[in-house]
């Protein structure tokens, strides 16, 4: 649901689900993404340079695939489904903790004494303050992954190869039949599609099975003493701390991932402070045992990304043998009519969807698949600022529908880039005076403007993909 986690690579979707995160930093490397969408405030949602994360999401070579997942309800039922779970101390048992050397027990006991001190000046009552903070612990765990940053990377044919399988349609599917009145119900609602519902709830906790253990006040209390975005995490322990106050939850249910991603569909405190709705009509807001909370929630949140319901997310499409790859990724929006009076039609030769401010996306570059995409897929974005993330819930929901996959070729061929390959890419560019900006390592919107200026220059279509094959065309130019 949310925005992409403050300080994760770039080419990571932002939104840490333990599924997701799980696929993610194996899976969606050098995943061409879309300029990074615009701020949001506090939360993770994301569509063209988001500031904070809403929900965090995904984490493989980090490690977070291989946490104890929390044991969900019993999803063999929508009934099941349907019915919060009682609270119970159990029912989040913390990880086993690693061994802390006593210095920086100490120095964790220590900040999280200041906090509990600002906590209190700004208002919250003692018994919250207590409750929240008594039994906090360090997770290492949580600290090792944040800093994790994966060498080798995946293409987007792998990511979506990952999280588009046939078993996670057939369970989508599955899930839908199960909850089908809940779904409707969100659905009729907020305009949302049931089938997009469940393929985030797909991709963001594998319908339920791994959303994470890990106490959130815990997680960014851990964060936040580690410091690397403390401000951040202060902000998120204020959000979590009111969801305390008022009643929303107890401490011993609000788990989720490593980052402070929560419940089935990842949102983080100020995510769920924001979006979260009382779908079941409990006078609770309960994202990890209500299922019509959860489906109401994730709802809400896209459509208050600006989901329109009179618009699909988009459609593969055929591009005329002249398309300038320069106007695709967002470069330039206009109606689908506009576009098809350009000669660009659905994958099958029909006419195009209606849509307005629609943009071409080409996530492999000018020799890959082509969409045409619209403010819906805008809005997944903002749920989870990565193209590769947005691209697999448009087409996993499409799937769920009973809809084709991606009928065009993949560029298998291609190889993409290590970090350092991609520092050597940016180093080389900057070197001939297309700037990058600083080479980090990360693909980023000035590395790919950067690239499809240099493609411009060498006569070569400007579709700012990213490669082994680029790198070779780059590199020799670049020698004194």
């Amino acid at each position: 649901m949310p925005l992409p986690h403050p300080g994760l690579p770039a080419y990571l979707p932002r939104h840490l689900s333990i599924t997701a995160l799980s696929l993610s930093l194996m899976a969606c490397g050098s995943t061409q993404q879309v300029a990074s969408p615009a701020a949001q405030a506090s939360s993770p949602a994301v569509a063209q340079a988001p500031a904070e994360p809403a929900s965090a999401a995904s984490a493989a070579t980090m490690g977070v695939a291989t946490a104890q997942a929390v044991s969900p309800p019993d999803t063999s039922s929508a009934q099941a489904l349907t019915a919060p779970a009682a609270p119970s101390p159990k029912a989040a048992p913390a990880p086993a903790a690693a061994p802390i050397d006593p210095q920086t027990a100490q120095r964790f006991a220590d900040w999280v004494a200041r906090f509990r001190q600002d906590a209190l000046a700004a208002g919250f009552d003692a018994a919250t303050v207590a409750q929240a903070f008594d039994t906090v612990r360090l997770v290492p765990r949580a600290i090792e992954l944040d800093r994790s940053q994966p060498e080798f990377t995946r293409s987007i044919w792998d990511y979506v190869d990952l999280i588009v399988t046939p078993q996670r349609v057939a369970n989508g599917q599955q899930k839908l039949a199960q909850l089908k009145a809940d779904a409707d119900a969100a659905s009729a609602r907020y305009g949302v599609p049931a089938e997009v519902l469940m393929a985030v709830w797909g991709i963001e906790s594998n319908f339920g099975v791994s959303y994470g253990d890990i106490p959130v006040f815990d997680a960014l209390a851990t964060l936040g003493f580690e410091g690397r975005r403390e401000a951040w995490a202060k902000r998120e322990l204020i959000q979590a701390l009111k969801i305390l106050q008022r009643g929303d939850m107890p401490r011993e249910r609000m788990v989720g991932s490593w980052a402070g991603a929560m419940g089935h569909t990842q949102f983080m405190p100020s995510a769920y402070l924001s979006y979260a709705v009382d779908g079941d009509g409990d006078g609770r807001r309960d994202i990890w045992g209500s299922m019509p909370d959860v489906l109401a929630s994730t709802a809400n949140y896209l459509t208050r990304s600006g989901w329109q319901a009179s618009e699909p997310w988009g459609a593969e499409v055929k591009l005329p043998a002249n398309f300038d790859a320069s106007r695709a990724d967002g470069g330039e929006r206009q109606s689908s009519a506009q576009w098809a009076a350009e000669g660009i039609q659905r994958i099958d030769g029909s006419a195009l969807p209606d849509m307005s401010e629609a943009f071409i996306l080409l996530p492999a570059g000018i020799k890959g698949p082509a969409f045409i995409v619209g403010r819906n897929y805008r809005a997944i974005l903002r749920y989870n600022n990565a193209m590769s993330y947005a691209l697999s819930v448009a087409l996993l929901s499409q799937r769920i529908a009973g809809g084709p996959g991606v009928q065009a070729a993949w560029p298998r061929d291609q190889r993409s880039l290590s970090r350092t390959e991609l520092t050597s890419l940016q180093e080389a560019l900057n070197a001939q005076g297309f700037d990058c900006g600083k080479p980090d390592g990360q693909l980023g919107p000035a590395t790919r403007q950067a690239v499809r200026q240099f493609q411009r220059a060498k006569g070569l279509p400007a579709d700012g993909f990213v490669s082994l094959a680029l790198l070779k065309q780059v590199l020799p130019s670049s020698a004194p």
